[in-house]
């Protein structure tokens, strides 16, 4: 079972998401940081835990308002042994952000933003099925192609079940919709690695979820206020 951090970073800061409400994330207040600045945060996350993933939000890119690249490529390659996976507002092929090659960097492909299942295969070939997919919902919408939402048959091998109504809330994971997904990757030859993205809020969610089958959380939250532990992390197989 891997817990993930969730970096969201919004104006050079480290901010704190909640319910996709993107116009209202302020800079976050970390027990693991004295400050937002995002090479702190990385240092606090990994004082804390060796992480072997962390994921990344671009809010300035997913918002079309800007973008973190250079802070980004950074961050990569000061910390090599961090798998790092980077939402940067894809949108199709001729919009990609590319980085300077770097093997620790994994783009996300999130599906609010590839409305149609053309845009996404032109996606996936051109970065040769090495993505990582959120399949993102919000206010009981699923965002984009529908197809993505309705098979595994697109899927990669790696897939978050990001619901964005309990980012940053205290309700727990959207159960019912990672059993949907569950579902859908039996049909899989190979099934894909599905991960929980909203609403961790403790180890005894993490838990529900390891018992579920997810391969993963992505956390923020229980994170930078002390709930996740350190003791806690190295307990989980």
């Amino acid at each position: 079972m891997h817990v993930i951090p969730v970096i969201d970073l919004k104006q050079g800061q480290v901010v704190h998401a909640k319910y996709g409400q993107r116009a209202l994330y302020q800079p976050i207040d970390s027990v693991l940081s004295a400050s937002s600045e995002p090479h702190s945060i990385v240092e606090g996350l990994l004082k804390l835990y060796p992480f072997q993933t962390i994921y990344i939000a671009d809010i300035d890119a997913i918002t079309d308002t800007g973008n973190h690249i250079e802070l980004i490529e950074t961050l990569c390659k000061h910390y090599p042994q961090v798998i790092w996976w980077v939402d940067n507002g894809v949108r199709n092929v001729n919009a990609r952000i590319l980085y300077a090659p770097q093997a620790n960097i994994r783009t996300v492909f999130g599906s609010e933003l590839v409305h149609t299942l053309q845009d996404y295969r032109a996606l996936s070939d051109a970065y040769e099925s090495q993505h990582v997919l959120s399949l993102d919902k919000l206010d009981n919408a699923e965002l984009g192609a529908v197809e993505l939402h309705t098979t595994g048959l697109y899927w990669p091998d790696d897939v978050i079940c990001m619901t964005l109504n309990h980012v940053g809330s205290k309700t727990g994971a959207d159960i019912a919709r990672l059993q949907t997904l569950m579902q859908l990757n039996l049909a899989r030859k190979e099934a894909a690695n599905i991960f929980a993205a909203g609403g961790v809020t403790n180890i005894k969610d993490v838990l529900a979820l390891q018992q579920l089958g997810v391969a993963g959380a992505l956390v923020a939250s229980a994170l930078h206020n002390g709930e996740i532990t350190a003791q806690q992390l190295s307990l989980l197989v």
